[in-house]
């Protein structure tokens, strides 16, 4: 059987060591090198042509986003990220996936520890996704341009949402829009979020599948980079329109209603199919609310996680499902199943996916297509 070929790229000889030994382990893959700094890695990606590559960040004489943007555009390679649990790493491992990095594994608090065998069947996992990715060089990622013509119902007027208070009193929530993804997630979601309008008729509830306190970096970075408002999602916070919540890791999200209107509720029940958040738990929320004009979307991601909640929703009444198409998705997997399901309407490449939104919401608002 053929192996895999990796590169292991740290600036410690020690995790150099201990990384190599963990893939040497695994018979699917084989240590085609090391490199100690991006360099060369940058150098080593283009001699050896290796199919995956382990990315540290920090190294010295050019750091690892800076190898990644090389790799990426001389000879785009799958790469899994080695990111630290502080802050700091975890606003650097999200711009790292936005660049084009499909996926990361925590290291251990330690920064030099035999803890780090503890994420071994993570790391080995993950860069058996990584092989199946599909690589293009990555272009920059810019907003769609919202189509013609389509505005929010006069009931919804146009706001300065960087300025909301999440939990003050807003406009009825008459509408929703929900979305789901894994594996490319972050990527994706930064050019669907940053091409929707500010004035949005509808609140966003997103899913990515992300450990605690990165979500809180991708939230962060993508209220940086779109007009309208993201923030990561709350226990309590009330649905309102022109805002986006992202699920906290480690957290499901769910939506609940009262005399007030629709709130967010975070719950630490069992993981579903392996994940907490999960997309089917957001989506079977949304079951009982048939008041509301629902629009599901399933983007790039391994697995079928969120296939059967929209499924279910589509039965119940949701005006949209969305399901991005295998040109686009950097791995092919939840929004295959609910194709298989027979359960989408619409079937777009990443590119179209906020513009469809964009019309549909608004038309259901009131708004002219």
């Amino acid at each position: 059987m053929t192996k895999y070929k990796v590169l292991v790229v740290d600036d410690s000889v020690f995790m150099r060591k201990i990384i190599s030994d963990m893939i040497a382990e695994d018979g699917r893959f084989e240590v085609a090198d090391t490199a100690k700094n991006g360099l060369e890695a940058v150098e080593k990606a283009k001699r050896l042509r290796p199919d995956v590559i382990t990315l540290d960040i920090e190294m010295p004489e050019m750091n690892g986003l800076e190898a990644l943007k090389r790799i990426m555009a001389d000879n785009p390679t799958p790469v899994v990220m080695l990111s630290s649990l502080t802050e700091e790493g975890a606003a650097e491992t999200i711009a790292a996936l936005e660049i084009g990095a499909v996926d990361f594994v925590r290291k251990p608090s330690g920064s030099i520890s035999l803890d780090l065998f503890k994420v071994k069947s993570l790391l080995l996992d993950k860069l058996a996704i990584a092989v199946m990715t599909r690589m293009a060089r990555p272009q920059p990622v810019r907003p769609t341009p919202p189509v013609a013509n389509v505005r929010p119902t006069p009931s919804f007027p146009a706001a300065k949402p960087k300025e909301l208070t999440i939990n003050g009193s807003g406009g009825r929530v008459e509408r929703l829009v929900a979305i789901g993804t894994s594996t490319g997630g972050p990527r994706a979601l930064q050019q669907v979020i940053s091409a929707l309008p500010a004035e949005l008729p509808a609140p966003v509830l997103v899913v990515q599948h992300m450990p605690p306190n990165f979500t809180k970096s991708l939230a962060t970075r993508l209220d940086s980079t779109s007009a309208i408002k993201v923030v990561e999602a709350a226990n309590g916070d009330r649905l309102r329109n022109g805002v986006v919540y992202i699920a906290p890791g480690g957290w499901h999200m769910i939506v609940k209603r009262d005399d007030m209107g629709y709130r967010v509720c975070l719950t630490k029940d069992e993981p579903r199919s392996g994940h907490r958040p999960s997309v089917d738990m957001l989506f079977e929320s949304l079951l009982p609310f048939r008041e509301l004009k629902r629009h599901i979307v399933l983007m790039t991601g391994m697995g079928s996680d969120g296939a059967r909640g929209m499924q279910a929703l589509k039965q119940a009444g949701a005006l949209t499902t969305i399901a991005e198409s295998s040109e686009t998705c950097v791995v092919y997997g939840m929004p295959r199943a609910a194709v298989e399901l027979s359960c989408v309407t619409h079937e777009l490449p990443l590119y179209r996916i906020a513009a469809k939104l964009t019309e549909l919401v608004g038309r259901d608002a009131g708004g002219k297509p």
